[in-house]
């Protein structure tokens, strides 16, 4: 697994490229806004000589759905999220209004994926934990084998997700990280959707949410 981050968007949301086998790669909220950035996405790919298998929503929040327009028209895909995150990605485009953005509405999903299922694409597989609070359906993808999880807006380097959005639950939010999340091994590297990687550990240790 090589792993390759893009910051995409105002928001500067990260989207996620993740390198499998034989040029094959699992795109993990793709949010690349506008034609300058969907052209350095697909430049990456390119360059990399990836063929993108599946493309993955940890939550349907509007700064993570920017490109899934992008993935269909150019690569033939379509979004797996949870069902709980239905009414985020119908309502993103409402949503994009307040941040001063434009959007169109976002396809719609291959289908949705649910707590506890394996995703499987590219030689790669990620175990679906689903980690509400943020948002209803918000959900964390985790590979054992590479020790990696990618959390989308539930944990940050020192922060977790804000829960003042619709659906949102801090009281939620913190007991599914402390019981889905800090269960992991320690040394599990984090990967979110807003700034720096960071471990387990390190959130266990010093996020303020938890100390």
């Amino acid at each position: 697994m090589k792993i390759y981050r893009e910051v995409f968007s105002p928001i500067q949301v990260n989207t996620y490229i993740v390198e499998g086998d034989n040029g094959g790669c699992i795109i993990i909220d793709c949010g690349c806004y506008g034609s300058a950035e969907e052209k350095r996405l697909e430049d990456l790919l390119t360059a990399r000589g990836l063929k993108p298998e599946m493309l993955l929503n940890t939550h349907c929040h509007l700064d993570h759905l920017f490109g899934n327009k992008f993935m269909l028209e150019r690569y033939g895909l379509r979004t797996w999220f949870h069902e709980g995150d239905s009414y985020n990605h119908t309502t993103a485009p409402k949503h994009a209004l307040m941040f001063g953005l434009v959007m169109e509405a976002p396809p719609d999903p291959a289908g949705y994926i649910v707590d506890g299922e394996v995703v499987n694409a590219a030689g790669l597989s990620f175990k679906v934990i689903a980690v509400p609070g943020h948002s209803p359906g918000g959900i964390a993808f985790y590979s054992d084998k590479d020790n990696v999880i990618f959390t989308g807006d539930a944990l940050f380097a020192g922060s977790i997700g804000r829960s003042d959005l619709p659906g949102g639950n801090h009281e939620l939010l913190v007991t599914n990280i402390r019981t889905r999340l800090f269960s992991l091994p320690p040394d599990t590297v984090v990967y979110p959707g807003h700034g720096p990687e960071t471990t387990i550990r390190e959130e266990m240790r010093s996020n303020p949410y938890f100390s």
